[in-house]
This record gives structure tokens, C-alpha cells and sequence, in this order.
């Protein structure tokens, strides 16, 4: 747990935030810079935040931050420092680009708006039936089509997972699975009978405990992040179509 390393480093008086470095760099107002995000205090310490050095009894590949990455669970991915240089705790609010004016929910450019901090509710499902391969629409046959996915939130544990057949009309609720922890995903499943034939938009919803709920369009903000919009599948039920065989006859 990273409250464990902060407490052995040292009396924190007076501390206000955590700063992480990462290795990684870039450019922003033609400066060169290190990534670097800040967690407050009060979100550092607590018991769910932590360091990681391997996954699966493995090192922790490169692409996931080796040697070392902060994983802070429930919060957007941007938070989730990897290839970490060095932990910085600060006596005043980090106001580092990655950290403001980065990953903020504004409408304008010309104002800060909210930071980006724990997900909203979102689910999706596993597209049913075989693709049209430009369209991406899938096909399906006549019958019941068992629909299933997972579902998350940083809000709340997920609580309900709806599932709708024509656009977000009318819906229905989905089973859940059994409960992998507060941050988990939720795996959820649901019977669509698929009786009558014709085109078909599949959607599917989550509600977190704190009664959050994902909404049908995503709001426009000016960073375009937190989307948690619906998703929504389109399919044709009862389509014969002819089946070209693979060359080599199976």
C-alpha cells in the first residue's frame, strides 16, 4: 500500500499533496516536461491505493509501467502514473499541466471546470451473432440470444444493468453475477428473445450504488473525456443469407 511507504518516509506535517513522476515526457507551450499527476493527501493514504511491481506473479510488463506504476483504484485511467521516477509529497497544490488545466470536465477552453477524478458508471456487452464486416452490424437468427457483459464504476459498487432492444425505449433488468469486490467489474447476463424479424438497437445501462446512472448521450464537454453514453449495438434478426465455404471445405 503506498500509505505504508508514505508513513515509513518521514513525518507528513504539513502536507497537501502526493506528486507522482513518471519517466515518460512530452511537450506542452514548448516546454519539455515529465508526466507528473498529484493525489491529495486524503486520497493517498487510503488503504485501497497502491504500488505495483508484478501482475499475475509476473514483473510488471513494460506497457503496464514496469518496474513500478500507481494504481489507484475507481479513478480514470490518467491517474494510474506508470514507469514511476520518484513520489514527491508537497506542502501546496500541484498545478502541474497533467494535473490543470489536463483532465477537466469544462465546456469552455477558457475555464478550468471540474477535475477528472473517479469513473462514472459504464457497462457493455459483448456484441451477439457474427459482424457485417464494414458495417460492423451484426446477424443474428431467430430465437433467444443471451446477452452478457460487465459493468463498473469508481461511485459505488453496481447495483442494477438494464438492457434495452430498441434504442433505450423501454428496458428491462439484467442478472448479475456474484460480487468480485467494490471495484470489480460486475458481470451481468440477460435472455432476448429475438421472436420476430428486422433491425434491432441494443443497449444496455448501469446504475452504481450511489444512484448514478449512465445516460443515453454523452454531454459535450471540451476535453471530451468521461463519456459513459450508452452503448448500443445494431443487429438483423432472421436474415438467410448464403454461406460461402472456406477453401479448405470444413
Amino acid at each position: 500500500p503506498l500509505r505504508t511507504l508514505l508513513e515509513a518516509a518521514g513525518p507528513l506535517d504539513g502536507a497537501v499533496d502526493v506528486v507522482f513522476t513518471g519517466l515518460d515526457r512530452g511537450v506542452q507551450g514548448g516546454i519539455e516536461q515529465q508526466y507528473e499527476r498529484s493525489l491529495m493527501m486524503s486520497d493517498a493514504t487510503r488503504e485501497e491505493v497502491f504500488l505495483a511491481y508484478a501482475i499475475n506473479g509476473q514483473p510488471l510488463p513494460p506497457q503496464h509501467g514496469f518496474p513500478l506504476r500507481l494504481v489507484v483504484p475507481g479513478w480514470y485511467g490518467m491517474t494510474h502514473v506508470k514507469w514511476l521516477r520518484s513520489i514527491t509529497v508537497v506542502t501546496r497544490a500541484f498545478r502541474g499541466y497533467q494535473q490543470e488545466p489536463a483532465y477537466h470536465v469544462t465546456s469552455s477552453w477558457d475555464e478550468l471546470g471540474e477535475p477528472v477524478t473517479r469513473m462514472l458508471p459504464r457497462s457493455l456487452m459483448v456484441p451477439p451473432g457474427i459482424p457485417d464486416f464494414l458495417p460492423r452490424t451484426r446477424r443474428l437468427p431467430l430465437g433467444a440470444c443471451i446477452l452478457e457483459g460487465r459493468a463498473w464504476s469508481g461511485r459505488g459498487s453496481i447495483v442494477r444493468v438494464e438492457v434495452s432492444a430498441d434504442g433505450g425505449h423501454s428496458w428491462a433488468d439484467a442478472q448479475l453475477g456474484g460480487g468480485g469486490g467494490e471495484f470489480a467489474w460486475q458481470s451481468w447476463r440477460h435472455v432476448w428473445h429475438a421472436d420476430q424479424a428486422g433491425a434491432f438497437e441494443l443497449c444496455c445501462r448501469a446504475t452504481d450504488a450511489a444512484g448514478n446512472v449512465q445516460p443515453l448521450s454523452a454531454p459535450w464537454n471540451a476535453h471530451g473525456v468521461c463519456n459513459n453514453q450508452v452503448q448500443r449495438v445494431n443487429v438483423v434478426v432472421g436474415d438467410q443469407l448464403p454461406v460461402q465455404q472456406p477453401v479448405d471445405g470444413r
